[in-house]
């Protein structure tokens, strides 16, 4: 049985079901490095949490902006809804085009930088530190597709 399997029998694979690609700076992912970007690179004289608000409300307007301007879907996800679930039914109605597809936005589990309120032992004055901490906060999923790769998001948060 084995022979006539093995004459007749073939079995390929010319395709990746998954790939990630994680782009990030390093030195961001530490309170130390968010408070030298705050401090060296923005030009704060301390470095607060609160200080990054001012940039997250740019880049969402941007991506509002940029779902108006093209007309697409922004697609809210629910608590344990499948994605693919979703992207398959817009590949449905697909037209082959390379483009966006629609936006996704999901809150998820991420780890931030906060701003936490320490006491010095001596004088017992309040002053404001760094630290690192979890979060639900919103990630914003690109459905798009591409003739020769096919479909595939890009996910920011």
């Amino acid at each position: 049985m084995a022979d006539v399997l093995d004459r007749h029998v073939t079995f390929e694979i010319e395709s990746i079901d998954r790939m990630y690609c994680n782009v990030y700076q390093p030195l961001l992912q530490y309170p130390r490095g968010a408070a030298g970007f705050l401090h060296f690179h923005r030009g704060h004289q301390f470095a607060s949490s609160a200080l990054m608000a001012p940039m997250t409300k740019a880049f969402v307007a941007s991506i509002h902006d940029f779902i108006d301007r093209h007309g697409l879907d922004l697609v809210q996800f629910a608590k344990d809804q499948r994605k693919d679930t979703v992207a398959q039914q817009y590949l449905a109605e697909h037209d082959g085009a390379e483009g966006v597809l629609y936006v996704g936005r999901a809150q998820e589990k991420a780890s931030v930088v906060r701003t936490e309120r320490r006491y010095d032992r001596t004088t017992r004055a309040s002053y404001a530190w760094l630290v690192k901490a979890s979060a639900l906060v919103n990630h914003f999923y690109f459905y798009c597709f591409d003739t020769d790769f096919g479909p595939f998001f890009i996910k920011f948060l």
